[in-house]
């Protein structure tokens, strides 16, 4: 890999891998819901929808129809702290898809009427989202545990603020948010440094400059947030402190996770399905973020189990607190980290991803030997620093069911530090 800086300041992050005839090449921004404010809450979300619905040279189906044509990808994708517009093409399609996409990133009309039929599309997203509790329980999990701090915010954003939107809201925060310094290209495949030329023709007039928006670190918090919603199933979420993205035990973080609820081989799963028969859906996950991360135990399960579900899940964390993983855990997990890191970077799009994400959100990159090395340096001492640190305050619950009276007998360690609250559908 190698890193290039445009006359104009603009990073490039470019990976040449002449054994394959595709070329991933994306823009990335640092943008995301936790630069938002409770006013503007899904404007990032809205204007990566935008983009993609006309320029002054193509129109939103001139811009379907020519990637289609040509047998390529285009999409994107909006998160809490950055922003991604990407393609894969053909490694001869590159200029085309390289001035498409340069064109929806400087040249989008905003037009009313094409604004309209999209704020209602993403209200449509929103609604369909709600309509799945499998996946809002996620959503009420952060917000049990930042509070309001932006990190909580929804990616899609509420109706009510969506609809207040108009195209001069957009032009205005984009005018912010998509600077130079927060923004990354980046392009894996088999090209070599004359794509150089290429990026300079198209992003050599980026000049948007301006100061950065400081973020405030959140605080975690054990809160306990119910939303009622007719299901034939409780939806489960307990959350403990994480790892941020830069944490040096990051690496240690994941390899928990992968042990406690990360495969059908972890803990949670044949404690809780396999033998129990407990729940379909159990797992669990970690979400880095710059300065914080959280770790999630999710399950879906009957009403009357939910009780159950809850007690097995603590006391299985708590007996991994005090007695500690096992050297055969470890190892496994270690190749399977390893395994599934190898394996994603047998795609351009992975190495396209791999190389955006951590030039914007860290500026510096790992060799495939160093991530492996990190990965086998990991001890069970420091898994079980990571649990004490987790164990240390009571989690952040989210229950999302037909009702809350199952979260007053959850245990005692809960109750203790948590009140019960109910938040409204949106």
């Amino acid at each position: 890999m190698n890193k290039y800086v445009l006359k104009n300041g603009l990073r490039v992050m470019i990976e040449s891998i002449p054994t394959c005839r595709s070329v991933s090449f994306g823009i990335w921004v640092k943008t995301g819901s936790r630069y938002e404010d409770l006013d503007n809450n899904g404007i990032s979300h809205f204007i990566e929808h935008m983009l993609f619905k006309g320029t002054k040279r193509h129109s939103a189906k001139d811009i379907a129809d020519r990637f289609d044509g040509i047998g390529g990808n285009v999409n994107a994708f909006t998160s809490k702290e950055y922003t991604c517009y990407y393609a894969k093409v053909l490694d001869l399609h590159l200029p085309i898809a390289v001035d498409i996409l340069s064109d929806m990133f400087f040249e989008s009309q905003m037009a009313d009427a094409e604004l309209a039929k999209e704020k209602n599309v993403i209200l449509e997203e929103i609604s369909m989202y709600e309509d799945t509790p499998d996946d809002t329980v996620h959503d009420l999990a952060s917000r049990a545990a930042y509070l309001d701090h932006p990190l909580a915010y929804s990616i899609l954003g509420t109706a009510e603020r969506l609809n207040a939107m108009g195209p001069d809201h957009l032009r205005q925060y984009m005018s912010e948010r998509y600077r130079i310094d927060d923004t990354v290209i980046s392009v894996a495949g088999n090209i070599g440094e004359e794509v150089l030329e290429l990026l300079e023709q198209h992003f050599g007039r980026f000049d948007v400059k301006g100061s950065d928006k400081a973020l405030e670190a959140p605080k975690f918090h054990s809160r306990a947030l119910f939303h009622r919603k007719k299901t034939e199933q409780n939806h489960l979420c307990l959350t403990f402190p994480g790892s941020s993205i830069q944490a040096p035990n990051l690496y240690a973080m994941i390899l928990l996770n992968n042990t406690i609820g990360g495969g059908m081989s972890s803990r949670l799963f044949q404690e809780i399905r396999e033998k129990r028969g407990l729940a379909y859906s159990v797992y669990s996950y970690h979400t880095s973020y710059a300065d914080s991360g959280l770790f999630t135990v999710y399950a879906g399960t009957a009403p009357k189990q939910t009780k159950d579900v809850y007690d097995i899940t603590m006391e299985l964390l708590n007996d991994i607190a005090s007695s500690g993983l096992n050297e055969a855990e470890l190892s496994r997990g270690k190749e399977q980290l390893k395994g599934n890191l190898i394996l994603s970077l047998e795609s351009t799009s992975s190495r396209m991803n791999r190389l955006g994400k951590n030039e914007l959100m860290l500026g510096r990159h790992y060799t495939l030997d160093e991530m492996l090395e990190r990965i086998d340096q990991v001890q069970l001492s420091d898994l079980n620093e990571i649990m004490e640190t987790m164990m240390a305050q009571p989690c952040a619950v989210a229950l999302v069911g037909a009702n809350e009276k199952v979260l007053s007998g959850i245990g005692r360690e809960f109750i203790v530090s948590n009140s019960v609250e109910e938040v409204a559908g949106e």
